[in-house]
């Protein structure tokens, strides 16, 4: 969601591509050796690139994303995780899904042949399962077809300064759909860029990597004109060549190239008063397929699509928040998102599903929606009480084009229109007691090819959280969330080819089956109830240590889940039509804990993961809850803080075909370990050198719901530096290195 001002006193040869990779790397880090400048390390819970991080703990990162309320995470009665600046750092993320390495229940699918992403919390994806904002912008792109591809996303991480979490449908003030949960991603502003008390600050980044090989190189620069103004602009460029699996094998296709542009203006036109404007351009090219490979080659016959994606978002923000009003905390933003995926195919047999080599197609979602609410906050008998009052609204235009596959029919065109709106009440009893309760009214029309539908509903959540004791708090939730049907899923009509008369469908068309379209598609309605644990404890083992963890049990109970179902069976023993039914309800069920302890000189961190799904009409197992895991963190902080050196380790579960239903479309996996290692060098608080190798030991494996093998043994270095100057009122610049 948009951010909004702090308001205190609230909780072979060298190929072509190759060349591009040593380009990137080498020019990058010519630049930063160049520039000599100097980088600030941001502390976990501050944006503030002066922040010290050398002298002090700070695990109390906070957080906006439960409730809308600023409040520390540790403190919130809810399923939250974040990601912040020390985090990305040493995580050197080259793909989103590094980002989220180890988070309890919370699993980022994304093939190495693509850089599209798409989310799982607690076994629920797809059409718009969670919901996935950037800069407040809500992502909603669908590329369906003989793979995943029902509701990803396009991102750079190098863009990213925070991510926030929730996981569950308890957050009903993010709009139909989140009943899995919601993610929010912020990228990089003037704030992560300039020093306290400086007037302009450039920062630049420099990585290259073994495996691939790879490399990276991004630069931003902000600047403050005066005390009201604030602009900012960057971009970056990600190069990757084919990299080797464990087993020493090129992956095909593996490779892509990507490129950002970004740019953000910050207004305060009055004291307390803020306005925001934003723009996100993300470019990327790569070769897709989906098929196994087969004696480490792309077979054959497997169609391969030549792909262009361009990801745009432009993001408008009006913000007021002022201390000492406590009847107006305004937070309101409008938003652009579009997604639009070029495809040609330079692969494969021809066919009329996938057309011939050369024939194009292109598939493209525009999205535009706004959010506002307001919280007002008021003492009662001794009772502290916020009022949060919202609505937001997105409307998506899907228009796909196939003329010479079958690529639209899976994604047929059409529009859909979601809106709603919530109240929600939190209050506070002196230091023991907190509740919160909120009502969401959603509603929703989709309409395309001759087919119209919509419905609505009413949300409830309810929350009661007691600390008896400082360090620890018991809560208990009981939320509903809503999800509307996807224009795919209500729509989707016609024969599948080969066009063969096998079966006949009612427009006339005929193939080896039909999809038949649904407009009596039932929502979706997510029931969770959950209990959780947080724990904070201070002075340990040595003055100013600090342990945080939070741990939950929930069950989710669907109700109406859709799937798509086959009937009416042919002489052939096949089905003569498919579609999308509310066949199942679901129950989701499982245990998450999170934990972090910092000593200054070392710190380390244990997480857990044990899920569990199963559609409780025949019993079977859900296909999409992902195995369960563990990861832990150890580190240490030597030269007074300025070498940083870490290990995160992560074991995840197989998925055996016992854990499958029996017509899954996904294989069984087995259990892998993963090690990655990281150390960083901190001569100044403007300069880092980083260096990270992922998967140390050199492990195979093969990540549920897909089908390519994972990266080998990868080491990667990088160089980050930063320079500014002080304030324009200073007689001289500042030296860049003091």
């Amino acid at each position: 969601m948009a951010r909004r001002p702090h308001r205190t006193g609230v909780s072979a040869g060298i190929s072509n591509r190759t060349r591009g990779v040593l380009r990137s790397g080498v020019a990058a880090s010519a630049l930063l050796l160049a520039t000599g400048g100097a980088f600030a390390q941001s502390a976990p819970a501050a944006t503030d690139p002066s922040a010290d991080t050398g002298s002090q703990v700070t695990l109390d990162t906070i957080t906006v994303a439960a409730t809308l309320t600023e409040e520390r995470t540790i403190d919130t009665l809810a399923a939250v995780s974040v990601v912040r600046p020390d985090d990305l750092i040493q995580f050197m993320p080259d793909r989103v899904q590094d980002v989220f390495f180890g988070m309890p229940g919370t699993t980022v699918i994304q093939n190495g042949n693509s850089p599209q992403a798409a989310i799982n919390i607690r076994g629920l994806q797809d059409f718009g399962r969670v919901a996935v904002f950037v800069d407040g912008a809500r992502q909603n792109f669908t590329q369906l077809g003989h793979g995943s591809g029902a509701g990803t996303f396009f991102l750079e991480p190098g863009l990213l300064a925070d991510v926030d979490v929730v996981r569950g449908p308890v957050s009903n003030i993010y709009g139909s759909g989140a009943i899995g949960g919601v993610v929010t991603f912020r990228t990089k502003d003037a704030d992560d860029i300039i020093k306290k008390g400086q007037a302009w600050g450039v920062e630049s980044t420099g990585e290259f990597g073994s495996n691939g090989p790879m490399g990276y190189g991004a630069l931003f620069g902000a600047a403050r004109v005066g005390q009201n103004i604030d602009l900012f602009f960057g971009g970056t460029y990600r190069a990757q060549n084919d990299y080797e699996d464990g087993d020493g094998n090129v992956v095909p296709g593996s490779g892509y190239d990507t490129w950002t542009g970004t740019a953000k203006a910050t207004f305060r036109p009055a004291d307390f008063h803020e306005v925001k404007i934003s723009a996100l351009n993300y470019s990327a090219d790569y070769t897709t397929y989906n098929a196994a490979l087969v004696n480490n080659d792309v077979p054959a016959s497997a169609t391969q699509y030549g792909t262009t994606v361009l990801n745009q978002t432009v993001t408008g923000s009006y913000n007021y928040s002022n201390p000492d009003d406590n009847v107006f905390d305004w937070r309101s933003s409008i938003y652009w998102n579009r997604v639009k995926q070029d495809q040609l195919k330079v692969a494969g047999t021809p066919s009329s599903i996938t057309g011939a080599i050369g024939d194009p197609r292109t598939f493209t979602i525009n999205t535009v929606g706004f959010d506002a609410n307001n919280t007002s906050r008021f003492n009662w008998s001794g009772i502290r009480n916020a009022i949060t009052v919202g609505g937001d609204y997105f409307h998506d235009d899907v228009d796909n084009v196939d003329n010479y596959g079958f690529g639209e029919g899976y994604n047929p065109n059409g529009e859909r229109g979601v809106g709603g709106a919530f109240v929600q009440w939190k209050a506070n009893y002196s230091t023991w007691l907190e509740a919160q309760a909120a009502v969401r009214y959603d509603t929703y029309n989709l309409s395309g090819d001759g087919v119209s539908t919509d419905g609505d509903r009413f949300s409830p959540k309810a929350t009661v959280g007691v600390t008896p004791w400082s360090w620890v708090t018991v809560y208990g939730t009981y939320a509903e969330g809503y999800r509307a049907p996807a224009i795919t899923e209500t729509l989707v009509s016609g024969a599948h080819p080969p066009n063969i008369p096998l079966v006949f469908c009612p427009d006339g068309s005929y193939g080896v089956f039909c999809f038949v379209p649904n407009p009596y598609l039932k929502p979706e309605v997510g029931k969770n109830k959950e209990i959780g644990l947080n724990l904070k404890f201070d002075d340990i083992f040595t003055k100013g240590d600090k342990f945080r963890a939070k741990a939950n049990v929930y069950r989710n109970d669907v109700e109406d889940y859709i799937e798509l179902v086959g009937y009416n069976m042919t002489p052939f023993g096949t089905y003569a039509d498919y579609q999308y039914q509310n066949i199942a309800n679901a129950r989701l069920q499982g245990f998450e804990f999170e934990s972090n302890y910092d000593a200054g000189s070392w710190f380390a961190g244990f997480n857990a993961t044990v899920s569990d799904g199963e559609n409780v009409d025949n019993g079977q197992p859900l296909a999409n809850v992902m195995p369960s895991n563990i990861a832990t963190t150890l580190g240490a902080r030597f030269l007074e803080n300025k070498l940083t050196v870490s290990v995160r380790w992560q074991w995840v579960a197989a998925k055996t075909a016992a854990d499958l239903p029996t017509d899954s479309p996904y294989e069984p996996t087995p259990s892998f370990n993963l090690v990655n290692f990281y150390v960083g060098y901190q001569p100044s608080e403007n300069l880092l050198a980083s260096l990270s190798v992922e998967n140390l030991l050199n492990e195979q494996y093969v990540q549920y719901q897909q089908f390519l093998p994972s990266a080998g043994l990868t080491v990667k270095g990088g160089l980050k530096i930063r320079f500014g100057a002080d304030t324009i009122a200073a007689a001289t610049p500042s030296p860049l290195f003091k």
